[in-house]
């Protein structure tokens, strides 16, 4: 028998913010239910991580209303959304090169970041 998961996951790659930024944004939603998140973050200072994670939480629920079949409203169910887990790994980086005095040069990294979120349920209490 086949044992079903209430899982769903998300990502996004390739984001043009270092990692360390990104995780204090990461760190304040996790373990939260999906709709406070979205609070923090609208009335977060860092707008463009917000901005991010909002898109990354939205794609969330579109994906637990695609696999669960469920295009209603969350209201009425016994059960709320949570964020289970969010990983915040670093991408690729671009190296760039800025010039100094006396015709050397500065190494420049910009760094990218990944992110993978995973959404579930818990049962209202």
């Amino acid at each position: 028998m086949k044992k079903e998961t209430n899982i769903v996951s998300a990502s996004l790659n390739g984001i043009r913010n270092s990692p360390r930024k990104m995780r204090l944004i990461a760190n304040l939603i996790k373990n939260k239910e999906i709709y406070l998140a979205l609070d923090l973050l609208t009335y977060s200072k860092k707008r463009k991580i917000s901005l991010i994670f909002k898109k990354l939480l939205f794609s969330l629920l579109s994906n637990w209303k695609i696999k669960h079949n469920q295009y209603n409203d969350f209201e009425h169910l016994e059960f709320f959304l949570y964020i289970k887990e969010i990983r915040v790994n670093q991408g690729k980086t671009l190296k760039r090169l800025r010039p100094i005095p006396q015709g050397r040069g500065h190494r420049i990294r910009k760094r990218s970041s990944n992110i993978i979120a995973f959404l579930d349920k818990k049962r209202k209490t």
